[in-house]
């Protein structure tokens, strides 16, 4: 039996240029684009009773867009101005750059790093220690993000904006595929969530990271293709890389 059919756990790619695309292309493969996550915004009502003061604060900083729409979503349901003495402190150039969706860009205090959180906080924030940032999260959100910051001395108020929920999947119940790749523990969650019965038999699981890595594992899946690695730095060349080997030789050397 070859490799035939792919399911990513993610929004299917905007454009025609994606890597999965051309991983389809080059092996006659078809690959299916699902999210089994989705991110819902907390209330502003529920907000409240955190008792966060979000204009107290002189600095943000943001490790994803998500976290920027929910930051000006709640500013606007909680009818706040955002001076424009405001600071962003952005995990990468394109995050940064998504900022000009909600404030004027070249008029703003806007900082970013190289899409570390370690570098961007001992590189660039350790230099503005005086400010108070707010750290729009999830509620499922990565430990080393406050842990980082506590090293560093930074005082911060983690706010939690939105949350990740479990998207529904039963209309997948009866299909099968050869691949699941996940990008996230709450991935993981997902799958149980939607399929308690879930028998994983000859369904290779592929995941991005530690720490979904990790989960797959405590989950007692058996981890088949692990991104990234010195071989393969990408999801779509660890799979490319197994599928020539499997559907060449029918197994694959772990």
């Amino acid at each position: 039996m070859k490799i035939k059919k792919i399911l990513v756990s993610q929004p299917k790619p905007g454009n025609d240029k994606s890597p999965y695309l051309e991983l389809a292309e080059r092996n006659n493969l078809k690959i299916d684009f699902r999210p089994f996550i989705n991110v819902e915004g907390i209330p502003a009502k529920e907000f409240r009773h955190n008792r966060i003061d979000i204009l107290a604060h002189t600095a943000v900083i943001f490790t994803s867009r998500t976290a920027i729409d929910n930051y000006f979503r709640i500013a606007e349901e909680l009818r706040l101005t955002i001076p424009d003495s405001m600071k962003y402190f952005c995990i990468s150039e394109s995050v940064a750059l998504y900022l000009q969706k909600y404030i004027v860009y070249r008029k703003r205090k806007i900082f970013y790093g190289a899409n570390v959180f370690k570098d961007l906080v001992e590189q660039v924030i350790v230099k503005h220690a005086g400010e108070k940032f707010l750290v729009p999260l999830s509620d499922i959100h990565k430990p080393e993000i406050p842990r980082i910051l506590d090293k560093n001395k930074i005082k911060f108020t983690k706010a939690i904006l939105y949350r990740t929920v479990s998207s529904d999947l039963s209309d997948l119940s009866n299909v099968n595929y050869d691949i699941l790749v996940f990008y996230s523990p709450s991935g993981i969650k997902s799958l149980f969530e939607n399929f308690p019965d879930f028998e994983q038999k000859d369904t290779k699981i592929a995941c991005f990271g530690p720490h979904t890595a990790k989960a797959v594992k405590k989950a007692g899946l058996r981890l088949d293709i692990e991104a990234p690695s010195p071989e393969a730095p990408s999801m779509t060349m660890a799979l490319e890389n197994y599928i020539k080997e499997f559907n060449k030789n029918g197994s694959v050397k772990q």
